[in-house]
Protein backbone atom coordinates (compact mmCIF):
# COMPACT_ATOMS: atom_id res chain seq x y z
CA UNK A 1 0.00 0.00 0.00
CA UNK A 2 1.28 3.47 -0.84
CA UNK A 3 0.19 7.09 -0.72
CA UNK A 4 -0.92 8.30 -4.17
CA UNK A 5 -2.27 11.78 -3.52
CA UNK A 6 -4.40 14.21 -1.53
CA UNK A 7 -7.84 15.68 -2.10
CA UNK A 8 -8.56 19.20 -0.90
CA UNK A 9 -11.80 19.69 1.00
CA UNK A 10 -13.45 22.91 2.22
CA UNK A 11 -11.81 24.75 5.10
CA UNK A 12 -13.22 24.18 8.59
CA UNK A 13 -15.73 26.80 9.71
CA UNK A 14 -16.14 25.47 13.26
CA UNK A 15 -14.93 22.85 15.71
CA UNK A 16 -14.90 19.11 15.18
CA UNK A 17 -12.86 18.43 12.05
CA UNK A 18 -13.88 15.30 10.14
CA UNK A 19 -15.40 12.00 11.23
CA UNK A 20 -16.64 8.86 9.48
CA UNK A 21 -16.69 8.27 5.73
CA UNK A 22 -18.56 5.83 3.48
CA UNK A 23 -18.28 4.96 -0.19
CA UNK A 24 -20.87 4.20 -2.87
CA UNK A 25 -18.81 2.12 -5.30
CA UNK A 26 -21.48 1.86 -7.97
CA UNK A 27 -21.85 5.63 -8.25
CA UNK A 28 -18.20 6.45 -7.58
CA UNK A 29 -19.03 8.67 -4.62
CA UNK A 30 -17.26 9.03 -1.29
CA UNK A 31 -19.20 10.74 1.52
CA UNK A 32 -17.12 12.29 4.32
CA UNK A 33 -18.70 13.61 7.52
CA UNK A 34 -17.33 17.17 7.81
CA UNK A 35 -18.38 17.73 11.41
CA UNK A 36 -16.85 21.21 11.66
CA UNK A 37 -18.99 22.40 8.73
CA UNK A 38 -22.26 20.60 9.55
CA UNK A 39 -21.96 19.04 6.11
CA UNK A 40 -21.28 15.85 4.20
CA UNK A 41 -18.48 16.38 1.66
CA UNK A 42 -18.91 14.51 -1.63
CA UNK A 43 -15.86 13.21 -3.55
CA UNK A 44 -15.81 11.68 -7.02
CA UNK A 45 -13.66 8.56 -6.56
CA UNK A 46 -13.23 8.07 -10.30
CA UNK A 47 -11.72 11.47 -10.96
CA UNK A 48 -10.28 11.91 -7.47
CA UNK A 49 -11.84 15.36 -6.94
CA UNK A 50 -14.13 17.17 -4.52
CA UNK A 51 -17.62 17.68 -5.97
CA UNK A 52 -19.81 19.45 -3.42
CA UNK A 53 -21.04 19.53 0.17
CA UNK A 54 -24.46 18.55 1.49
CA UNK A 55 -25.18 21.13 4.16
CA UNK A 56 -27.64 21.42 7.03
CA UNK A 57 -26.51 18.32 8.94
CA UNK A 58 -25.67 19.71 12.39
CA UNK A 59 -22.68 18.00 13.94
CA UNK A 60 -22.71 15.19 11.37
CA UNK A 61 -20.52 12.38 12.69
CA UNK A 62 -21.45 9.11 10.98
CA UNK A 63 -21.91 8.15 7.34
CA UNK A 64 -23.15 4.81 6.01
CA UNK A 65 -24.06 3.60 2.51
CA UNK A 66 -26.33 0.75 1.43
CA UNK A 67 -25.71 0.21 -2.27
CA UNK A 68 -28.39 -2.44 -2.68
CA UNK A 69 -31.12 0.06 -1.85
CA UNK A 70 -29.15 3.08 -3.10
CA UNK A 71 -29.33 4.89 0.24
CA UNK A 72 -27.01 7.07 2.31
CA UNK A 73 -27.42 7.52 6.07
CA UNK A 74 -25.93 10.15 8.39
CA UNK A 75 -25.86 10.55 12.16
CA UNK A 76 -26.31 14.21 13.04
CA UNK A 77 -24.93 14.59 16.54
CA UNK A 78 -25.77 18.28 16.89
CA UNK A 79 -29.50 17.77 16.36
CA UNK A 80 -30.03 14.18 17.59
CA UNK A 81 -31.28 12.91 14.26
CA UNK A 82 -30.34 10.57 11.45
CA UNK A 83 -30.49 11.62 7.82
CA UNK A 84 -31.68 9.39 4.96
CA UNK A 85 -31.31 10.23 1.27
CA UNK A 86 -30.67 8.79 -2.18
CA UNK A 87 -27.52 9.69 -4.14
CA UNK A 88 -29.89 10.64 -6.98
CA UNK A 89 -31.30 13.49 -4.87
CA UNK A 90 -28.62 14.39 -2.36
CA UNK A 91 -30.36 17.55 -1.13
CA UNK A 92 -33.61 15.72 -0.35
CA UNK A 93 -32.64 14.51 3.14
CA UNK A 94 -35.29 13.05 5.43
CA UNK A 95 -34.44 13.44 9.11
CA UNK A 96 -35.71 11.15 11.87
CA UNK A 97 -35.28 12.04 15.55
CA UNK A 98 -33.27 9.47 17.54
CA UNK A 99 -31.50 9.37 20.93
CA UNK A 100 -29.18 12.11 22.14
CA UNK A 101 -25.99 12.70 20.09
CA UNK A 102 -26.05 9.81 17.58
CA UNK A 103 -22.72 8.46 16.34
CA UNK A 104 -22.36 4.89 14.99
CA UNK A 105 -24.71 3.51 12.34
CA UNK A 106 -25.54 0.00 11.09
CA UNK A 107 -28.23 -1.23 8.70
CA UNK A 108 -30.32 -4.39 8.30
CA UNK A 109 -31.35 -4.27 4.62
CA UNK A 110 -33.82 -7.18 4.75
CA UNK A 111 -35.96 -5.65 7.48
CA UNK A 112 -34.95 -2.13 6.47
CA UNK A 113 -33.92 -1.24 10.00
CA UNK A 114 -31.31 1.40 10.79
CA UNK A 115 -29.60 1.32 14.18
CA UNK A 116 -28.20 4.52 15.61
CA UNK A 117 -25.74 4.24 18.52
CA UNK A 118 -26.22 7.39 20.61
CA UNK A 119 -23.56 8.85 22.93
CA UNK A 120 -26.01 10.62 25.24
CA UNK A 121 -25.29 13.64 27.44
CA UNK A 122 -24.23 12.96 31.03
CA UNK A 123 -24.57 16.64 31.98
CA UNK A 124 -28.20 16.67 30.93
CA UNK A 125 -28.80 13.24 32.49
CA UNK A 126 -29.44 11.74 29.06
CA UNK A 127 -27.92 8.22 29.06
CA UNK A 128 -26.25 6.53 26.08
CA UNK A 129 -28.73 4.56 24.02
CA UNK A 130 -29.46 2.84 20.72
CA UNK A 131 -32.37 3.74 18.46
CA UNK A 132 -34.02 1.61 15.79
CA UNK A 133 -35.49 3.44 12.79
CA UNK A 134 -37.89 1.96 10.22
CA UNK A 135 -36.32 3.19 6.98
CA UNK A 136 -39.33 2.18 4.90
CA UNK A 137 -41.69 4.51 6.77
CA UNK A 138 -38.96 6.91 7.98
CA UNK A 139 -40.06 6.68 11.60
CA UNK A 140 -38.58 6.07 15.04
CA UNK A 141 -39.35 2.60 16.46
CA UNK A 142 -37.57 2.34 19.81
CA UNK A 143 -34.77 3.76 21.95
CA UNK A 144 -33.04 1.55 24.52
CA UNK A 145 -30.61 2.74 27.25
CA UNK A 146 -27.05 1.33 27.07
CA UNK A 147 -24.64 0.53 29.94
CA UNK A 148 -22.07 3.09 28.79
CA UNK A 149 -20.91 5.37 25.99
CA UNK A 150 -21.56 3.82 22.58
CA UNK A 151 -19.00 3.72 19.79
CA UNK A 152 -19.25 2.01 16.40
CA UNK A 153 -21.75 -0.71 15.49
CA UNK A 154 -22.15 -3.46 12.85
CA UNK A 155 -24.98 -5.72 11.66
CA UNK A 156 -24.58 -9.49 11.37
CA UNK A 157 -26.89 -10.85 8.61
CA UNK A 158 -26.29 -14.45 9.73
CA UNK A 159 -27.60 -14.00 13.29
CA UNK A 160 -29.76 -11.01 12.29
CA UNK A 161 -28.50 -8.95 15.23
CA UNK A 162 -26.55 -5.73 15.78
CA UNK A 163 -23.27 -5.52 17.70
CA UNK A 164 -22.51 -2.21 19.47
CA UNK A 165 -19.19 -1.21 21.04
CA UNK A 166 -19.39 0.23 24.57
CA UNK A 167 -16.36 2.30 25.64
CA UNK A 168 -16.83 1.91 29.41
CA UNK A 169 -17.46 -0.72 30.64
CA UNK A 170 -15.37 -2.42 27.94
CA UNK A 171 -17.86 -4.64 26.19
CA UNK A 172 -19.85 -5.31 23.05
CA UNK A 173 -23.60 -5.53 23.43
CA UNK A 174 -25.90 -7.52 21.17
CA UNK A 175 -29.19 -5.95 20.06
CA UNK A 176 -31.89 -8.22 18.64
CA UNK A 177 -34.46 -6.16 16.67
CA UNK A 178 -37.12 -8.73 17.57
CA UNK A 179 -36.66 -7.84 21.27
CA UNK A 180 -35.23 -4.31 21.20
CA UNK A 181 -36.28 -3.25 24.68
CA UNK A 182 -33.29 -4.95 26.32
CA UNK A 183 -29.73 -6.05 25.55
CA UNK A 184 -29.82 -9.62 24.21
CA UNK A 185 -26.24 -10.56 25.16
CA UNK A 186 -23.01 -8.96 26.32
CA UNK A 187 -19.46 -9.82 25.19
CA UNK A 188 -16.67 -8.72 27.51
CA UNK A 189 -13.65 -7.04 25.83
CA UNK A 190 -10.28 -7.45 27.65
CA UNK A 191 -8.92 -4.03 26.65
CA UNK A 192 -9.88 -0.47 27.53
CA UNK A 193 -12.15 1.55 25.25
CA UNK A 194 -13.68 -0.54 22.43
CA UNK A 195 -13.82 1.85 19.46
CA UNK A 196 -13.65 0.59 15.85
CA UNK A 197 -15.57 -2.60 15.05
CA UNK A 198 -15.69 -5.00 12.11
CA UNK A 199 -17.37 -8.34 11.44
CA UNK A 200 -15.37 -11.22 9.93
CA UNK A 201 -18.22 -13.52 8.90
CA UNK A 202 -15.86 -16.12 7.43
CA UNK A 203 -14.00 -16.48 10.72
CA UNK A 204 -17.18 -16.07 12.83
CA UNK A 205 -15.54 -13.32 14.84
CA UNK A 206 -15.64 -9.66 15.75
CA UNK A 207 -12.55 -7.48 15.33
CA UNK A 208 -12.55 -4.74 17.97
CA UNK A 209 -9.94 -1.96 17.98
CA UNK A 210 -9.57 -0.45 21.45
CA UNK A 211 -8.32 2.90 22.79
CA UNK A 212 -5.70 1.03 24.80
CA UNK A 213 -3.90 0.36 21.51
CA UNK A 214 -5.06 -3.25 21.21
CA UNK A 215 -6.90 -5.19 18.54
CA UNK A 216 -9.11 -7.91 20.03
CA UNK A 217 -10.62 -10.85 18.15
CA UNK A 218 -13.72 -12.45 19.70
CA UNK A 219 -15.95 -15.32 18.65
CA UNK A 220 -19.18 -13.52 17.78
CA UNK A 221 -21.40 -16.22 19.32
CA UNK A 222 -19.62 -17.30 22.50
CA UNK A 223 -17.58 -14.14 23.18
CA UNK A 224 -14.40 -16.22 23.56
CA UNK A 225 -11.26 -14.12 23.08
CA UNK A 226 -9.42 -15.56 20.08
CA UNK A 227 -6.48 -13.16 20.00
CA UNK A 228 -5.04 -9.80 21.08
CA UNK A 229 -2.61 -7.77 18.96
CA UNK A 230 -0.72 -4.53 19.70
CA UNK A 231 -1.50 -1.51 17.51
CA UNK A 232 0.63 1.57 16.77
CA UNK A 233 -1.58 3.77 18.93
CA UNK A 234 -5.18 4.55 19.88
CA UNK A 235 -7.37 3.58 16.89
CA UNK A 236 -10.49 5.00 15.36
CA UNK A 237 -12.17 3.64 12.23
CA UNK A 238 -11.36 0.13 10.99
CA UNK A 239 -12.14 -1.54 7.67
CA UNK A 240 -11.93 -5.20 6.67
CA UNK A 241 -10.97 -6.17 3.13
CA UNK A 242 -12.63 -9.57 2.97
CA UNK A 243 -10.85 -10.62 -0.22
CA UNK A 244 -7.34 -9.90 1.05
CA UNK A 245 -8.17 -10.81 4.68
CA UNK A 246 -6.57 -7.52 5.71
CA UNK A 247 -7.90 -5.21 8.41
CA UNK A 248 -7.01 -1.53 8.04
CA UNK A 249 -6.88 0.45 11.30
CA UNK A 250 -6.75 4.27 11.19
CA UNK A 251 -4.60 5.73 13.97
CA UNK A 252 -4.58 9.52 14.33
CA UNK A 253 -1.47 9.72 16.52
CA UNK A 254 1.17 9.25 15.14
CA UNK A 255 -0.89 9.34 11.92
CA UNK A 256 -0.67 5.86 10.36
CA UNK A 257 -2.75 2.99 9.05
CA UNK A 258 -1.94 -0.38 10.58
CA UNK A 259 -2.51 -3.16 8.05
CA UNK A 260 -3.33 -6.39 9.88
CA UNK A 261 -3.21 -9.82 8.24
CA UNK A 262 -6.10 -11.38 10.15
CA UNK A 263 -5.40 -14.90 8.83
CA UNK A 264 -1.82 -14.86 10.17
CA UNK A 265 -2.84 -12.53 13.03
CA UNK A 266 0.09 -10.17 12.61
CA UNK A 267 0.81 -6.62 11.48
CA UNK A 268 1.65 -6.70 7.80
CA UNK A 269 2.74 -3.06 7.46
CA UNK A 270 2.38 0.39 9.00
CA UNK A 271 1.63 3.11 6.43
CA UNK A 272 2.24 6.81 7.29
CA UNK A 273 -0.65 9.19 6.54
CA UNK A 274 -1.04 12.46 8.46
CA UNK A 275 -1.52 13.24 12.14
CA UNK A 276 -5.21 13.26 12.90
CA UNK A 277 -6.18 11.03 9.96
CA UNK A 278 -8.75 8.74 11.50
CA UNK A 279 -11.32 7.59 8.94
CA UNK A 280 -11.21 5.15 6.03
CA UNK A 281 -13.14 4.20 2.92
CA UNK A 282 -12.33 1.56 0.33
CA UNK A 283 -13.00 1.67 -3.42
CA UNK A 284 -12.78 -1.88 -4.80
CA UNK A 285 -12.28 -0.45 -8.28
CA UNK A 286 -8.91 0.98 -7.22
CA UNK A 287 -6.24 -1.42 -5.91
CA UNK A 288 -5.07 0.85 -3.08
CA UNK A 289 -6.32 2.01 0.27
CA UNK A 290 -7.00 5.73 0.69
CA UNK A 291 -6.80 7.47 4.09
CA UNK A 292 -9.33 10.26 4.17
CA UNK A 293 -7.44 13.01 5.98
CA UNK A 294 -8.83 16.16 4.48
CA UNK A 295 -6.98 19.26 3.44
CA UNK A 296 -8.83 22.52 3.69
CA UNK A 297 -9.39 25.14 1.04
CA UNK A 298 -11.27 23.42 -1.79
CA UNK A 299 -14.16 25.18 -3.48
CA UNK A 300 -17.40 23.57 -4.57
CA UNK A 301 -17.48 23.04 -8.33
CA UNK A 302 -19.99 25.17 -10.17
CA UNK A 303 -22.59 23.65 -12.54
CA UNK A 304 -20.69 24.78 -15.64
CA UNK A 305 -17.53 22.99 -14.51
CA UNK A 306 -19.47 19.82 -13.70
CA UNK A 307 -21.18 19.94 -17.10
CA UNK A 308 -17.80 20.39 -18.80
CA UNK A 309 -16.38 17.41 -16.89
CA UNK A 310 -19.28 15.25 -18.04
CA UNK A 311 -18.96 16.37 -21.66
CA UNK A 312 -15.24 15.60 -21.81
CA UNK A 313 -15.71 12.34 -19.90
CA UNK A 314 -18.45 11.20 -22.30
CA UNK A 315 -16.28 12.07 -25.29
CA UNK A 316 -13.26 10.15 -24.02
CA UNK A 317 -15.06 7.36 -22.21
CA UNK A 318 -12.82 8.03 -19.18
CA UNK A 319 -13.12 9.76 -15.81
CA UNK A 320 -12.20 13.45 -16.08
CA UNK A 321 -11.72 16.08 -13.37
CA UNK A 322 -11.56 19.81 -14.14
CA UNK A 323 -10.18 22.05 -11.39
CA UNK A 324 -10.46 25.70 -12.37
CA UNK A 325 -8.68 28.46 -10.45
CA UNK A 326 -8.61 31.86 -12.14
CA UNK A 327 -6.96 32.49 -14.46
CA UNK A 328 -6.13 28.80 -15.20
CA UNK A 329 -6.44 25.35 -13.75
CA UNK A 330 -5.87 21.66 -14.39
CA UNK A 331 -7.58 18.85 -16.26
CA UNK A 332 -7.03 15.31 -14.93
CA UNK A 333 -7.82 12.26 -17.06
CA UNK A 334 -7.84 8.88 -15.32
CA UNK A 335 -6.96 5.78 -17.38
CA UNK A 336 -6.62 2.13 -16.38
CA UNK A 337 -4.15 0.83 -18.97
CA UNK A 338 -1.75 1.91 -21.71
CA UNK A 339 -4.28 1.20 -24.45
CA UNK A 340 -6.60 3.83 -23.00
CA UNK A 341 -3.71 6.30 -22.75
CA UNK A 342 -2.69 5.60 -26.37
CA UNK A 343 -6.26 6.34 -27.46
CA UNK A 344 -6.23 9.69 -25.62
CA UNK A 345 -2.92 10.61 -27.25
CA UNK A 346 -4.23 9.60 -30.66
CA UNK A 347 -7.26 11.83 -30.28
CA UNK A 348 -5.16 14.75 -29.10
CA UNK A 349 -2.80 14.36 -32.03
CA UNK A 350 -5.69 14.37 -34.49
CA UNK A 351 -7.53 17.17 -32.74
CA UNK A 352 -10.31 14.90 -31.43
Amino acid sequence: MKHIGDIELPAHTGQGGFDHAAIHRGRGRLYVAHTANDALDVIDTRSGGYVRSISGLRGVAGALVDEGQDLVFTSNRGESSVGIFSPLSEDDVTKVTVGVRPNGLAYDPDRRLLLSANIGDAGAQQPPSVTLVDVRSRRHLSTTPMPGRTRWTVFDPEQRVFFVNIADPSQIVVIDPDTPAAVARTLEVPARGPHGLELDSTGHRLLCACDEGKLVSLDFRSGEVLGILDLSGAPDVVFLNHALRHLYVAIGDPGVIDVIDIAAWKTREVVPTERGAHTLAHDEGVPVRKPQKARSGAREKDPDTLALEKRVSDALGLAVSVNHRDPGGTVQISYRNLEQLDEVMRRLAKGG
